[in-house]
């Protein structure tokens, strides 16, 4: 799943892309091509800490 995915189906998951890619991945072209991980690679960031606070927020959402 891209990261452009990731916001059209979950668009509550914004604001922990926005911290961890800051505003970029919502106006580069890159967010319809890259996948979470790879984002996390060119960013420097660990996917599973990215995944771990996007699993949170989807349980705080469903409770």
């Amino acid at each position: 799943m891209t990261i452009g995915e990731i916001l059209a189906k979950y668009p509550q998951a914004g604001p922990i892309i926005q911290k961890y890619f800051h505003g970029g991945c919502f106006h580069c072209p890159g967010v319809k091509m890259e996948t979470l991980e790879m984002g996390a690679m060119l960013h420097g960031h660990d996917v599973n800490k990215i995944i771990d606070e996007l699993e949170v927020l989807s349980r705080t959402e469903i409770a």
